[in-house]
Parts: C-alpha cells; sequence; structure tokens
C-alpha cells in the first residue's frame, strides 16, 4: 500500500484514543506514518526525523531500538513467549522482582504483574480495599484523590481522577471519593507564595479526614508531578507530610508512579525524594523502556501478610489477574532495562543532563506568554499563559498547544503540549546537544505561534 491508501485504511478502520475522529478529516490532523525509530528520533514514512520529545507517550526511557533490549526480546521468544501465571512460574519474573525489591532496598517486598498503569492502579485499589476489609474495617470503602489527578482510564482509576474533559462523562458509572485540593504551586489553592508555604494545601486532605477518616481507606496520588493535569509540579515536603497525616489517620498511602518511576524524577522512584515509604506503589511506563506492556503494584509485609492463610473459603485470596500476567517476554526485556540503567549507573548519568535543561530553559523566562517555568528531574514544563500579570489562561478552545504542536513537526520536533504546557519528557540517552537543539525548536515553535514582542 502506497501512503495515500495506508492513511485511507487507517482512518477507515482504527479508533484512535483521546482524538476526535472527524478532526483527521482536516490535512494538518492526519496521522503521520512512522516506519522506524533509532536512539531519541523517529522517522515517517517520507523520511522526516523527529526528536520524541514525549517519550512516545512518556515510556520510552533507553532511546528507541536499542540494541541489549532488542536481543533480550530475542532471546526469550525462542525459548517460552508466555505461559500461565497461575500454578507456573519462570525466570524472567523471579529475577525481575528480587532485582526491583533490592533495588527499593526492601522497603517493599511483594510484586503483582499487570500490563498497563491503569490496570496497576485497579489493583491498588481493590488491594487496599480488601485489607482494611480483611482487617476488620469494611466500613473504610472510600478513597481520597486529588484535584488535577490522572490515575487511568478504566473505570476505578477514572473515579480517583480529576480532570473533568477525561472523566466528568463517566461520573454516573463511578464509586464515590473525597476530593482534596492539588499542590499546583503556581496557581496555589491557597493564595501563597510557594517559596515560603508550608504546604497548606494539605489541610484539605485533614479537613476530610477529621470527619470522615473512619470510611477512608486510602490516598492516592501522583508524586512530585500530576502529570496530565498539566505538568502540575510540588516540593517533596509535601509527600513527607502527607505520610504523616497517612500515619496519623492510620489510612494506606498509594503511590502511582506510572509516570514518575524508574528514574523520571532522577531517582527509582519519585517518593524518595521524600524520604517515605508509602504502602503501595504503582509501576508501569518505563518499566520496560518503552518495548511492552507491563506493570506492576508493589506493597509491603503488613500489607501482604494482611492476605496470608489457609484461606479453605476464599475469603483472603486477592482475586486479581490478567491472561498476560507476568508476561516473559516483557519481563526479559524489564530485566535487561534494569540491568542496563544500573550498569549505566543510572542517577549520576542524568545529572548533567538535568543540569543542562535547566539552564536552556531560561531562554524561555522572558517571553511575554510564558507564565512558568518547573523541573522536576528529567521533566520540564513551561506554562503559556495569555496574561503574564494575572496568570490567565489561553481557552482550550484556542488550541495554542495544537498549533504549537504542528509548528514543531515543522522544525522536527514532536513536542505535544499538555493543555496550555510545553513540556519535555526525553529519553534519558538524549546528548546536551541535542538538548539544546530541541529547546531550541521549542522556543521558536511557540515564538511562530505567540510572537515575543520583547524589545
Amino acid at each position: 500500500m502506497d501512503k495515500i491508501e495506508l492513511i485511507e485504511n487507517d482512518l477507515k478502520y482504527i479508533w484512535r484514543p483521546f482524538t476526535q475522529m472527524k478532526s483527521l478529516e482536516n490535512e494538518s490532523n492526519k496521522p503521520i506514518i512512522i516506519k522506524k525509530g533509532k536512539g531519541i528520533y523517529i522517522e515517517d514514512i517520507d523520511g522526516n526525523k523527529y526528536i520524541d520529545a514525549v517519550s512516545s507517550w512518556w515510556v520510552n526511557t533507553l532511546g528507541h531500538s536499542n540494541k541489549r533490549l532488542n536481543k533480550a526480546l530475542y532471546k526469550q521468544a525462542k525459548k517460552i513467549e508466555h505461559v500461565i501465571f497461575a500454578g507456573f512460574t519462570h525466570k524472567p519474573a523471579i529475577e525481575f522482582s528480587k532485582k526491583l525489591v533490592s533495588l527499593m532496598n526492601n522497603s517493599l517486598k511483594h510484586v503483582f504483574f499487570s500490563d498497563n498503569g491503569s490496570t496497576a492502579v485497579e489493583v491498588a485499589l481493590k488491594m487496599a480495599y480488601q485489607y482494611q476489609v480483611l482487617k476488620g474495617h469494611p466500613e473504610k470503602k472510600k478513597f481520597i484523590a486529588l484535584k488535577n489527578s490522572y490515575h487511568g482510564d478504566t473505570l476505578g482509576a477514572v473515579s480517583v481522577g480529576g480532570i473533568d474533559m477525561y472523566h466528568k462523562l463517566y461520573k454516573p458509572l463511578l464509586f464515590e471519593i473525597e476530593q482534596a485540593e492539588s499542590p499546583y504551586c503556581y496557581r496555589c489553592p491557597m493564595g501563597l507564595n510557594k517559596e515560603i508555604c508550608n504546604c497548606e494545601c494539605l489541610n484539605s486532605v485533614e479537613n476530610i479526614l477529621k470527619k470522615d477518616s473512619q470510611y477512608i481507606a486510602g490516598i492516592i496520588i501522583e508524586p512530585l508531578v500530576q502529570a496530565a493535569g498539566g505538568m502540575i509540579m510540588y516540593p517533596p515536603k509535601y509527600i513527607t507530610k502527607l505520610r504523616q497525616i497517612c500515619n496519623k489517620y492510620n489510612i494506606l498511602l498509594i503511590d502511582d508512579e506510572v509516570a514518575m518511576g524508574f528514574y523520571r524524577t532522577g531517582k527509582l522512584f519519585a517518593y524518595e525524594h521524600a524520604l517515605i515509604v508509602p504502602d503501595i506503589v504503582c509501576a508501569a511506563k518505563g518499566i520496560t523502556a518503552g518495548y511492552m506492556p507491563l506493570s506492576v503494584t508493589i506493597t509491603n509485609d503488613e500489607i501482604y501478610n494482611a492476605f496470608y492463610d489457609e484461606d479453605l473459603d476464599g475469603y483472603k485470596t486477592f482475586y486479581h489477574g490478567h491472561s498476560y500476567t507476568a508476561y516473559p517476554l516483557a519481563l526479559s526485556v524489564a530485566l535487561e532495562n534494569l540491568k542496563i540503567l544500573e550498569e549505566m549507573n543510572i542517577e549520576e548519568y542524568l545529572k548533567p543532563k538535568i543540569a543542562k535543561f535547566k539552564q536552556e530553559l531560561e531562554k524561555f523566562r522572558n517571553h511575554k506568554n510564558v507564565g512558568d517555568i518547573r523541573q522536576t528531574g528529567t521533566i520540564c514544563a513551561i506554562e503559556i499563559v495569555k496574561n503574564k500579570a494575572t496568570k490567565e489562561p489561553f481557552r482550550y478552545e484556542d488550541g495554542i498547544g495544537k498549533r504549537i504542536y504542528l509548528e514543531g513537526l515543522k522544525l522536527g520536533a514532536i513536542l505535544r503540549p499538555m493543555w496550555n504546557c510545553i513540556y519535555f519528557i526525553t529519553p534519558y540517552i538524549i546528548t546536551e546537544k541535542e538538548i539544546e537543539k530541541l529547546t531550541d525548536i521549542a522556543y521558536s515553535a511557540l515564538n511562530k505561534v505567540l510572537p515575543n514582542e520583547e524589545k
């Protein structure tokens, strides 16, 4: 099939995610056919190359077509591609679990496998509720979640979400939660200065617990960065204080590391910056460096042991599983990924790149439409505003993000802004020279859509 026929068949047979399909009738919205990728670049059918500045939905960490990961996948495929995980096991699952737990300093010891971030969250919510039941507290069936939060697209994950565009329509299908204020430092819900605040936005969490703690099973957060909410970033002290509140009211802290895990923030998991340990951690995305669908929900002895029993009536069994639980192909890649990251001494490897991003972000500082610049580890965001003094945002209908995205494509980068934020979540292997090139492209795309008037 030629390019025209491929596009016609795509539009005829495929229903795309997060896309109004009728909009694809517009020539500028036609999907781009990608034929290959290498390193930080992907290449389309016409030979155009693009910097993958969003790591293909935040999953790619070691670059496209990594030789060692390719080899690990091929090697495992020659042995066994898949086997039922009820009553059977295999080396990739065992070795990966042992390695991951050791990297977490044995703070959390029990790994439950699934195949995507939403499902890892579903597992955590069900696990937390059943734990409360097993401890004699069946009334603890509600969760606290934050405004602007995103935890996935399955119904349980949507229930604890807080983005109206994604979640409002499905509200009649969802379970009830308590919603607390978002730690949105640039637009502080308490009207405070982020440089001198004491995380007063946490008062909304404690106010809920003062009133209803006897009905709350746990709270779920995205640590340090509320990604899909607009790359909203907040300080580690928020999580430190939240852990103290959870301890005080005896509720579980569920840490959704789906986007932040595996060194996106500069550490294996973002919660480490807060010097605490959650009760449950959900992880996916970077777990296989973008190669295969895989996720884990990891928990501690206290929760695991509540389920551990002879259990003749099934009451204490955790009835959750998937056909592709502990998928050997994915786990062989995930294990190799951990080995590569360890050999790279990844925390040290990322430090100069994090510093380079910080330096390059300064070029946006004086643009008349840049309201806020924020960075957590390798994640960078530039919030675009209509009025810098008042922080007035552009309306979604203004299409500023889409226009910047299209200009970025012309210049050779996939920017795909989140709401009114240009952001960078690149593969870790990006060079300092490529960081400079990427930020130059982003600035040019921004300036094309919103010309700067500074003298």
